[in-house]
């Protein structure tokens, strides 16, 4: 079986192109931070390059972008090829099935820029007051 699940930061812009026989396809790398601190107690993160292919990896390179959110599941593919100065070259990515936009949309925008909705608890709930600023409500006026 192969199967990976990957939640993570886009390094970089998604870059879209196109095979000599026209089907689209889309790279980024995400970075993915380590479960566990390491011996300095830092979370150290793993680089990822992510390939999608056809209509999502346009919707990828549509909406995506540096530092935006996403959850790839996909298949680990190993590749190699010989650099130019004939040595053999091998890279492991990761081929997605599907991709996750996990960032949130600002209300008012109107293309491809996303925010992080952990760091704007206001725009979870609609541009209202944040959560932890509402006013608690009496069991007693509960209707059930």
């Amino acid at each position: 079986m192969n199967k990976v699940i990957l939640v993570g930061n886009l390094t970089k812009d998604p870059e879209l192109s196109t095979t000599t026989s026209g089907i689209s396809v889309c790279k980024f790398t995400i970075a993915v931070t380590r479960r566990f601190a390491n011996a300095e107690g830092n979370r150290e993160a793993d680089f990822l390059p992510i390939i999608v292919w056809r209509q999502i990896g346009e919707n990828c390179h549509k909406y995506l972008k540096k530092g935006s959110k996403a959850g790839v599941v996909g298949t680990i593919q190993t590749r190699s090829y010989d650099d130019k100065d004939g040595i053999k070259r091998y890279v492991t990515e990761v081929v997605a099935d599907e991709v996750e936009f996990l960032s949130a949309k600002t209300p008012n925008d109107s293309g491809g820029e996303f925010i992080d909705e952990v760091n704007k608890p206001a725009i979870k709930n609609g541009g209202k007051k944040p959560i932890a600023e509402l006013a608690p409500i009496d069991d007693d006026d509960l209707p059930f």
